[in-house]
């Protein structure tokens, strides 16, 4: 080599040692991450229904930091754009799903009218049937607890609790169809008593 590749070479060496040694960390973009991860934890719909995106964040933010103290500025600034990507989707993936909930719970429980009526009709027309074999009683304290867990269904929405609502208004379909299906099973066999 001669001297003025030295020089050249030299200079090159300057410049990136100059450069690594005045990087600076991502400071901002850092601190933008953990602002927005902040706000996604503090989202209820968020921690509700994406919690999966909630710990990719976490996990990108904790590599994020990882990287900025082994000195890999540009990892981490990379890593902080992830985080906030993350965090934003975790905000818009949970209002998304907190409203096909609500949906849901609303059109659950707003169907339970129809079926509360016509199990009502149903106890009442069997009370006429001769020779039937039913605990009125047990099915009629069956009956008032699904006419009440509907109210709470109906409570539960009302609260924004749609994840509850839904269980509620599942439970009382489910206890309407037992009731429908021994008075049907009784009258049925009272009728060939006949």
């Amino acid at each position: 080599m001669n001297k003025k590749e030295y020089i050249t070479l030299a200079g090159v060496f300057v410049l990136v040692f100059f450069l690594v040694s005045c990087a600076k960390p991502p400071t901002e973009e850092m601190n933008n991450a953990v602002t927005a991860l902040t706000r996604a934890e503090n989202d209820a719909d968020a921690v509700t229904y994406a919690g999966n995106v909630l710990v990719r964040a976490r996990d990108t933010l904790a590599q994020m930091h990882i990287e900025a103290e082994a000195k890999r500025y540009d990892a981490a600034r990379a890593l902080a754009a992830e985080v906030i990507s993350a965090a934003d989707k975790a905000i818009a993936d949970g209002r998304a799903a907190s409203e096909r909930a609500r949906s849901e719970a609303a059109n659950l429980v707003s169907s339970l009218k129809t079926p509360l009526a016509e199990t009502e009709a149903a106890l009442k027309a069997a009370r006429g049937v001769q020779k039937i074999k039913l605990d009125f009683n047990a099915l009629t304290r069956e009956f008032e607890q699904a006419r009440s867990e509907a109210g709470e269904a109906e409570q539960s929405l009302l609260a924004g609790n749609y994840q509850n609502a839904r269980e509620k208004a599942l439970n009382v379909r489910s206890s309407l169809g037992g009731i429908d299906i021994q008075i049907s099973d009784a009258v049925r066999a009272a009728s060939r008593k006949q």
